[in-house]
């Protein structure tokens, strides 16, 4: 079973915006290799766009990040919660249908409460100047870690419904 036998595009990009508007972080479903399934973006802050406007950025920070805590939740059968190597917050969810993991949710881009931004990482994966990241970082918002699993919970139930209702 693939993602688009569950939802259409039109209704993962709901649930995305959805998850964003309840939650502040940028959300995406991803197929089990880790592709986004959908073209919907919604940058959460300044730096992570440019991260990802490189090449080793968005290879070894982000898709990283992304297919690691996947796994994890994969293998755990529940959300993960952890930073990425840039520093920010990243939840992912699992999907999965009669026992099959067919994908997951993940929502990332805020700072957690009391961390920072791994300026001298970035810079060595993306070659942005330090200084640039840090003004990147200037405006970043925060997320609490019970807020976090808040959201965390939040998916996990949207995507339990749909899957009841598959």
């Amino acid at each position: 079973m693939e993602l688009t036998d569950l939802l259409p595009l039109e209704k993962w990009t709901q649930i995305e915006n959805e998850i964003h508007e309840h939650s502040g972080l940028e959300s995406n479903v991803f197929n089990t290799d880790g592709i986004r399934i959908t073209d919907n973006k919604v940058w959460v802050n300044r730096l992570c766009p440019a991260i990802k406007a490189t090449d080793k950025g968005q290879s070894f920070i982000c898709a990283v990040a992304h297919m690691n805590l996947a796994n994890q939740a994969k293998d755990e059968k529940r959300p993960v919660i952890e930073e990425c190597d840039a520093g920010l917050m990243k939840i992912v969810v699992p999907i999965f249908v009669d026992g099959n993991y067919i994908g997951a949710v993940g929502a990332c881009g805020l700072l957690p409460a009391g961390g920072e931004v791994d300026s001298f990482l970035v810079n060595k994966m993306t070659d942005i100047d330090e200084a640039n990241i840090e003004a990147l970082c200037e405006d970043l918002a925060v997320i609490e870690k019970n807020s976090a699993e808040e959201v965390a919970q939040f998916i996990w139930e949207k995507i339990e419904a749909i899957v009841a209702e598959a």
